[in-house]
């Protein structure tokens, strides 16, 4: 099973990195052929701006099962960090499976709409014409990516806190304290020397 959950880990850092690379050739290159062609031409070499949001929601559908792998996503804990141990791994299991839900719902919607566009051949209006089917299958995918993602970390806890391996399900799915994200940027920890 840790196997299982490295492997997790591997696959959305790579997911994420090839998110990263989407975003600076899918935005950032368009966008400068077209400053670029604009200055020299007064037109348009190519649809940035569509390009662009293309390539953000891809980014998005793929970056989110990282998201979960290094629990980046935003938590308020003001009130659970102060609760006793079991309670507060029962609500970071509620938590984590509320998450699963939406991730779960998130790909199942998603693969209504690219239903749809392969159905009606649906394009883009732009000059252009892309297919939306193309963009829409990289976002659904990284979208089922991250539902899986999300639906075997409370799996893998469960399996973990069974097997009397509480500090594995802490670390997948308890919020970092504030010592461990100092000590993730470098930074000095309360009561270390100057």
């Amino acid at each position: 099973m840790q196997s299982l959950h490295s492997a997790l880990q591997r696959i959305s850092l790579w997911l994420a990195w090839l998110a990263g690379a989407i975003i600076i050739f899918g935005c950032a290159i368009p966008i400068c052929l077209d400053v670029a062609s604009r200055a020299i031409t007064g037109s348009t070499l190519v649809e940035s701006f569509e390009v662009s949001g293309y390539a953000l929601a891809a980014c998005i559908g793929l970056g989110m099962g990282y998201t979960v792998t290094t629990k980046a996503n935003i938590r308020v804990d003001i009130l659970t960090a102060k609760l006793p141990q079991p309670l507060r791994r029962t609500v970071d299991l509620i938590a984590s499976v509320s998450l699963a839900v939406t991730a779960l719902a998130l790909a199942y919607f998603t693969f209504d709409v690219l239903s749809d566009s392969w159905k009606l051949n649906a394009r883009s209006e732009s000059t252009l014409q892309v297919p939306l089917v193309i963009p829409q299958s990289i976002w659904w995918m990284g979208l089922v990516w991250f539902a899986t993602v999300a639906v075997l970390t409370p799996l893998y806890a469960v399996v973990r806190i069974w097997a009397g391996d509480a500090p594995a399900f802490d670390a997948a799915l308890s919020n970092a304290s504030l010592t461990d994200e100092l000590e993730q940027i470098g930074m000095p920890t309360p009561g270390d020397p100057p």
